[in-house]
């Protein structure tokens, strides 16, 4: 086939899929749009292994504000390819580990000791950078762990056993909050939510029914892990299945009910689509605009046809993007250059999406996929909707189910994982992948090396106080008259294509002032309040004329 019927073919699918929408559409006053040619794949971007093996499976990932990555599997399931220390006790009799310490600078790693199943937990960072790590199967599923941070060999995982989670938390979601405390919500058959840290007696033995996890649930359970979503105004956006409310989690009421995302696919594990809340663009007028984007997933009853009867449908084409803040909120609808399922959603400091990962049929689940997506694609917010998606420069290895993606302070996206099999297996089309590599989007190019900013301070310290003005120093080759910004990014906890806690804010910029020759000073707002940014640890950024600099870390309090 050539490129020009290809491009013909692919276009004339997407009219199909418009034209078979049309009607829907009209019923949901939501608009349907395609997007430009799926074989227009850019230059920029390319793709560095990082280690051959680091002997587990990157189920759950999390930055941590000391530039280093905590990587855990689950613990159930038999030996992994890393040992533990050599004279270290060995939790259950294994030898082996099942989390992992990764260092990016040095790009080297070093074993932990994990006590209980890890499986589909979840996790967050408090205000102190500490990762209070919730939940998981068996005799883990109301654990509640601590990994606290440090610079040597003594950290390592901690249980808690005075305190533990009221119901058993199996692919629940968590999200921090303005106070600091965390919301802990959902889980397979459980049907609550409940708080850490368990502060008194009643919020230690209570947990909160919420009827939407009832309501939402269906035949093959598409309302694990809902979509979470701290929005400014201090509620929470919660979307699972294909619908979506806004939730006063003080007062324990439902404010809104959102319209149901249009079409026939679900969203939520195991029909494993993603969801970000896009970046918040501060303003020195008034609030910001604020939309979610809901991406890939697969129809209904593709579960079942996969893991029953191993027939592999094609998984969801669509993007879902609401204006949560509207007046009268409804979804566009846009179509994503190929059917994805199983894939993450990372937000840039450029404040545009990539999506990476996943496959083109299928579900999550043992072995129920097929059709590995090695290309990510990414998504420009602020372009016209017909031009938002551009496929990249493609892995080579299979990223499926039980992979993770998240970003680093230097820009690049982290990549490891893959194991849709109940142990670990090395042969056949889809083995267990131990590997980590790196995807360095366009920007990271060196043609951009002039563009590019390095920060050199941030004053007063590495604190932002909410509402106040502070000053980022930075350098610059060669200094344009574009738009010059900073960028806070929070450090994101990555399982099963959620990225919990992912939260990008586009500061209001005051000034840019020329210090020297290649000198300069970036006078930012600090986030209105803690609803528009949770305090804790955040990645600055500061972007010149689309090119980000390496991030420093600051405090947000």
């Amino acid at each position: 086939m050539t490129f020009k019927n290809q491009s013909f073919f692919v276009n004339f699918f997407s009219l199909f899929f418009l034209f078979s929408f049309l009607e829907l559409s009209e019923a949901n006053q939501s608009v349907f749009v395609t997007p430009t040619s799926s074989l227009s794949i850019i230059s920029g971007g390319y793709w560095q292994l990082l280690q051959p093996s680091v002997g587990i499976s990157a189920m759950h990932v999390q930055l941590l504000p000391n530039n280093k990555v905590i990587i855990f599997d689950r613990t159930d399931f038999g030996p992994s390819n890393l040992s533990l220390p050599a004279g270290s006790f060995c939790p259950k009799n294994d030898c082996t580990a099942h989390s992992l310490l990764y260092d990016v600078v040095s790009n080297t790693f070093r074993p932990l000791h994990v006590l209980t199943d890890t499986w589909c937990s979840s996790g967050s960072l408090d205000p102190n950078g500490t990762l209070i790590q919730t939940g998981g199967y068996n005799d883990g599923d109301h654990v509640i762990r601590i990994f606290s941070p440090c610079d040597t060999y003594a950290c390592d995982w901690y249980e808690l056993t005075a305190t533990h989670l009221v119901d058993r938390r199996w692919y629940a979601t968590n999200q921090v909050l303005p106070d600091g405390r965390i919301i802990i919500l959902g889980g397979r058959r459980v049907f609550t939510y409940e708080f850490y840290p368990k502060t008194d007696f009643v919020s230690n033995n209570k947990s909160f029914y919420l009827r939407f996890l009832v309501e939402t649930r269906d035949p093959e359970e598409n309302n694990l892990y809902p979509f979470l979503h701290l929005l400014p105004d201090g509620n929470l956006f919660i979307f699972a299945n294909q619908k979506s409310i806004l939730f006063d989690y003080k007062k324990g009421i439902v404010l809104r009910q959102f319209p149901l995302i249009p079409g026939d696919d679900k969203r939520n594990y195991p029909s494993t689509g993603s969801s970000v809340m896009l970046p918040l663009r501060l303003s020195w007028t008034g609030p910001p605009m604020v939309e979610v984007l809901v991406c890939g997933g697969a129809p209904a009853g593709a579960f079942l046809k996969a893991d029953k009867m191993k027939v592999f449908v094609e998984a969801s084409r669509t993007c879902g993007r609401l204006k949560v803040n509207d007046p009268n909120p409804q979804w566009l609808m846009e179509f994503m250059p190929m059917p994805r399922v199983m894939s993450d959603m990372i937000l840039l400091p450029t404040g545009d999406v990539i999506i990476i990962n996943g496959a083109a049929n299928g579900t999550a689940g043992w072995e129920d996929a097929v059709n590995p997506v090695f290309n990510p694609v990414l998504y420009s917010v602020n372009e016209v909707p017909l031009r938002r998606f551009t496929v990249l420069a493609p892995s080579k290895i299979p990223r499926m189910y039980h992979s993770a993606a998240l970003l680093l302070p230097d820009g690049r996206i982290l990549v490891g994982g893959s194991n849709p099999h109940t142990r670990y297996v090395f042969t056949g089309p889809y083995p267990t992948d131990l590997s980590l590599e790196a995807y360095n989007p366009y920007y990271m190019d060196p043609k951009f090396n002039s563009l590019r900013p390095s920060v050199l301070s941030v004053e007063p310290g590495n604190t932002v106080v909410y509402g106040q003005r502070f000053g980022v120093s930075f350098s610059l080759p060669l200094y344009k008259q574009s738009a010059t910004y900073a960028a806070l990014v929070a450090p994101s906890f990555t399982t099963h294509s959620i990225g919990m806690n992912q939260r990008v804010v586009i500061l209001n910029t005051a000034s840019v002032v020329q210090l020297s020759m290649f000198n300069h000073k970036l006078v930012v707002g600090g986030p209105t309040n803690a609803n528009v940014a949770p305090p804790g640890y955040y990645m600055l950024f500061v972007v010149h004329a689309g090119i980000p600099s390496h991030a420093v870390w600051v405090k947000v309090m």
